[in-house]
């Protein structure tokens, strides 16, 4: 049977990953299956309107969207007789989310795709891992877009900080003392505007960890705020599983849910819990976007890893997602890293963190603020060095520049002005600095965390507030934003490591930190509200 290279999946080692031995031939896994859309070059006019800025168009509902363009029946039977003729089992089919995800051995799967699957072992552990390209029945060419969860490897990391315990906190040189602030004084200093949430539903992508609901009463109580409602979604067989560590992904969990519950206390909050790895992040990421019982309006993600660690099938299909999320109203915040202009490549140059350098991705960075009473005193690039972290930004090399960004630059650290061809990262930012942090509590302790991690939720909950208060969803924001800067504090000082802050658009913070008030008369819809329960 002849086959074809299925295009962008070609997958590389880990950094200094080797092979132990061949996988196990019995493993059994699963693997997710994503096959083209339905009314392509519909979907294509609907998304290059809202890249222009145009909201005129009516967002689709999520059933409408399914309807439009979800999976082909046709499609889904040919990867069905794909399967049968390897042995493999369709543990699910979701046409919405066209997606197709299969059960087998590593044997059916390595001779179904024509891979090699090996046990690699690298510095912090061991995965199941193929390097090289899937291969595919020339039947299933054009048709099958992505194949995912082959290899296993953690492929994400969460963008968040724990402030060393009192007497271990290095302070840069010359910087005032370490401070921290509750979500809702965040809020209050970035002038969001009065609400809620009531109404609407805020999606959390998480990869592991939990959340405690006894923490969460504690946490909220103190605040003087209502415990929101906090449900958890299992994706791929993954739960809610708090492991004990504070500096674990439960911070990471505990971190977004308190920032969110605390700034939109009336907005439920759906945690989508799945396995850290390419087919658990996107489908966590297609299970909330396409979720018609939760339907939220707003997602977060504080999840990432640089854009070199993903292959090119992974970017493309998480890109897709979010201009379907764009078409239904959903808007998708994501952190930008937290290490830098690098983002922790080592001897790799300037790189900037994926899924943030989606453009289809409101990019968050971040920000040391300092506060004087209830205003803002200052606000600069987070940047703790080398060790310490700092906001992550930089020029894609992968996604084109967005319509939005045309004409803009990035300012290197050695005065060079590089005009945007590639999408730019971030496109907002908040606080992110582990000095300027969040009181949080994790795990029955009361302690301080940042990061991009925390900004990502923070712009989540405001929208959720806007969206609230417009009573429609905001949906794709970056138009408005890029072509509405004033509505944002524009912060002209301090890098992040390669890329200097500037006037107007820059590589560390984007158009610069909310501010709350005009943000909420920019974003005020043209169009009617699409219909949230049909």
């Amino acid at each position: 049977m002849a086959k074809v290279t299925l295009k962008g999946s070609e997958r590389a080692s880990l950094p200094g990953a080797h092979v132990v031995a061949p996988a196990d031939a019995a493993e059994r896994l699963e693997v997710s299956v994503i096959v083209r859309r339905r009314a392509a070059r519909d979907m294509q006019s609907r998304v290059a309107a809202l890249a222009s800025g145009d909201r005129s168009r009516a967002f689709m509902s999520r059933e409408q969207f399914a309807q439009a363009h979800g999976a082909d029946a046709a499609d889904f039977a040919a990867v069905r007789a794909f399967a049968a003729a390897h042995g493999l089992s369709v543990l699910q089919e979701d046409a919405a989310r066209r997606t197709m995800i299969l059960a087998g051995t590593v044997a059916q799967f390595s001779t179904a795709f024509a891979v090699q699957l090996h046990q690699m072992k690298y510095a912090k552990g061991t995965y199941r891992g193929r390097t090289g390209d899937i291969r595919l029945p020339a039947e299933l060419d054009g048709i099958v877009e992505a194949v995912l969860g082959l290899d296993n490897r953690p492929q994400a990391k969460p963008h968040f900080r724990v402030r060393p315990a009192r007497g271990k906190v290095k302070r840069r040189v010359g910087s005032p003392a370490a401070v921290s602030y509750t979500p809702t004084q965040v809020a209050s200093l970035y002038g969001f505007p009065s609400g809620a949430g009531g109404g609407e539903c805020v999606a959390l992508i998480e990869l592991g960890g939990g959340f405690v609901p006894a923490d969460l009463d504690t946490y909220f109580s103190g605040l003087g705020v209502a415990s929101p409602t906090v449900v958890a979604v299992s994706v791929d067989q993954a739960n809610n599983s708090p492991t004990g560590s504070a500096g674990g992904p439960d911070g990471e969990v505990m971190l977004d849910v308190e920032v969110v519950g605390a700034i939109a206390p009336q907005a439920k909050i759906a945690v989508y819990f799945a396995p850290n790895t390419d087919a658990g992040f996107l489908d966590a990421i297609t299970t909330a976007i396409h979720d018609t019982t939760n339907r939220p309006s707003v997602i977060s993600i504080s999840w990432g890893g640089p854009e070199s660690t993903w292959t090119s099938q992974a970017k493309t299909a998480m890109d897709n997602a979010f201009q379907a999320a764009a078409t239904m109203g959903i808007t998708v915040c994501v952190a930008s890293g937290d290490n830098g202009s690098s983002d922790g490549v080592t001897g790799g140059g300037d790189n900037v963190d994926f899924p943030a350098s989606s453009s289809f991705a409101l990019a968050c960075g971040g920000t040391s603020l300092r506060a004087q009473k209830t205003s803002i005193a200052n606000e600069t690039v987070w940047n703790d060095g080398a060790a310490g972290g700092a906001s992550g930004g930089g020029i894609s090399t992968f996604f084109s520049a967005p319509t939005w960004q045309s004409g803009l630059s990035a300012h290197d650290a050695e005065g060079k002005t590089i005009p945007l061809t590639m999408r730019g990262v971030p496109d907002v930012s908040g606080d992110a600095d582990p000095e300027t942090g969040y009181d949080v509590r994790v795990d029955g302790t009361d302690t301080v965390i940042e990061g991009t991690s925390a900004v990502a939720p923070l712009w989540a909950a405001l929208i959720a507030r806007i969206n609230g208060i417009n009573g429609k969803p905001a949906g794709l924001l970056n138009p408005q934003l890029y072509a509405n800067p004033s509505a944002l504090r524009d912060v002209t000082q301090g890098n992040n490591g390669d890329f200097d802050a500037v006037a107007g658009w820059d590589a560390c913070t984007g158009l610069g930190s909310p501010n709350g008030s005009a943000l909420t008369g920019i974003l005020k819809p043209t169009h009617g509200a699409i219909n949230r329960t049909a």
